[in-house]
């Protein structure tokens, strides 16, 4: 349910799109510090590592339980997605592909909580803003997204050597001759920097998006008026289960191009 909105739904929209920040302490834009994307993001990790650890100890090798069952899905499916993409050693991007998966799945999901619960309790805190999609935070996707291309960088030299990579930076696509090492440098270049870009655009646009919906909606709870009141009750549920499939396909996509784009760095053009 939403609070009773001061100053119209302009002001409640905005007053929830603010972030939790270090007193003055921040500096504004790309760099700035946002508490509650990393409390709840570092919360959602302990979470999901906890119940995998939990279920691991319990796990029988005869008929398993419904949590184990379910944790099984769940690896058959990532492990599966991995190998199709991947034809090498997935001792590493297997645990890794199931680790983006499920912690963006979670990040995700905060969505689905009433709009001001989060900041109704924080607020008991003395905490005046706190946003609970963690996802909905541009810093946050960014911050995902360039830490998936430090590990392409990392395996492009791996899988190729110092000298191997180099030379492709140089040479691909255009050929070796010497004329062409600057363009296909600078394409290279542009090639790499776009792909966090459109990890953490991609996922950000589409979870703020469901976020400002949902505020929206909640909108209608304090109008004032018992059939716009219902309309939002209905309006939240019917985006509540439209957005399942929404915070899932998101979570999937950003584990599937974090395979195929170290998967990539592997290639030898």
């Amino acid at each position: 349910m939403a609070s009773e909105p001061q100053g119209g739904l302009t002001e409640y929209i905005t007053h929830h799109l603010q972030h939790f920040k270090p007193l003055r302490m921040s500096p504004e834009g790309f760099w700035s510090v946002h508490i509650d994307s990393l409390t709840v993001s570092l919360v959602l990790g302990i979470v999901f590592c906890l119940w995998f650890w939990a279920m691991a100890r319990k796990a029988t090798s005869g008929v398993p339980g419904k949590g184990q069952a379910f944790v099984e899905i769940i690896l058959e499916f990532v492990d599966g997605q991995v190998k199709d993409v991947f034809h090498g050693d997935r001792s590493f991007l297997g645990p890794l592909a199931l680790t983006v998966f499920i912690w963006v799945f979670l990040m995700n999901a905060m969505d689905l909580l009433p709009v001001d619960l989060l900041p109704w309790i924080t607020h008991q805190f003395g905490i005046g803003h706190f946003r609970s999609v963690p996802t909905a935070d541009l810093n946050l996707t960014f911050a995902m997204s360039i830490t998936v291309l430090l590990l392409v960088i990392f395996y492009s030299f791996k899988a190729k050597g110092f000298g191997g990579y180099t030379h492709e930076l140089f040479t691909a696509p255009f050929g070796a001759h010497p004329a062409l090492w600057i363009p296909n440098f600078l394409l290279n270049i542009v090639e790499l920097l776009s792909k966090p870009v459109s990890l953490s655009m991609r996922l950000f646009g589409n979870m703020y998006a469901g976020e400002l919906v949902f505020m929206l909606i909640a909108g209608l709870f304090s109008a004032g008026s018992w059939w716009l009141y219902g309309m939002g009750v209905i309006g939240y549920t019917i985006w509540g289960i439209f957005h399942i499939l929404i915070i899932s396909i998101q979570a999937f996509i950003f584990m599937v191009l974090t395979i195929v784009y170290i998967s990539m760095a592997h290639d030898h053009h």
